[in-house]
């Protein structure tokens, strides 16, 4: 599917790409989803949902690359989910600064950044060009509740 035409705003842009955003997670420890400061927005990482459902599993051992792509995207859904709740709307997005990518990894598996373009390709489908940002993938050995992927961002956002 062809991102659609960028004079649309992100709130507009997700709609015609045809994505529902999900239900923002609540924090399952001692910490906020989101803390606004400074003219940016610090989003708590976000593990991966399907359809209600934790996408579980280790890239490289019980899963494979496109499903670590799969729940990147997840995660980056859910990153949008909790920006909005805390900005009320996409478009007080200025840009994404950065996003940090985990991922449950076999210490084998490689793809990382492959991994991460899940999250990565979809701000730029929902924010176009303030959507590019810098990033980290980084394998690790596990994630909270046997969680695939997590993913973290930090953004800039226009005063209210």
């Amino acid at each position: 599917m062809n991102p659609p035409a960028l004079e649309q705003g992100p709130e507009d842009r997700l709609q015609a790409l045809g994505l529902t955003l999900p239900k923002p997670a609540a924090p399952v420890a001692a910490y906020v989803p989101t803390v606004e400061a400074n003219g940016m927005l610090y989003v708590s990482g976000q593990v991966s949902f399907q359809n209600n459902q934790l996408m579980v599993g280790r890239l490289g051992d019980d899963r494979d690359l496109a499903y670590g792509v799969q729940a990147a995207r997840a995660c980056g859904l859910m990153v949008l989910a909790q920006i909005k709740a805390a900005l009320g709307s996409l478009d007080r997005v200025e840009r994404v600064v950065k996003l940090n990518i985990f991922v449950n990894s076999d210490p084998r598996f490689t793809d990382q950044p492959k991994v991460g373009n899940g999250a990565s390709e979809l701000m730029v489908d929902v924010f176009g060009d303030a959507g590019k940002h810098a990033r980290a993938a980084v394998g690790v050995p596990t994630l909270p509740m046997g969680a695939a992927v997590e993913v973290d961002a930090i953004v800039a956002v226009r005063p209210a």
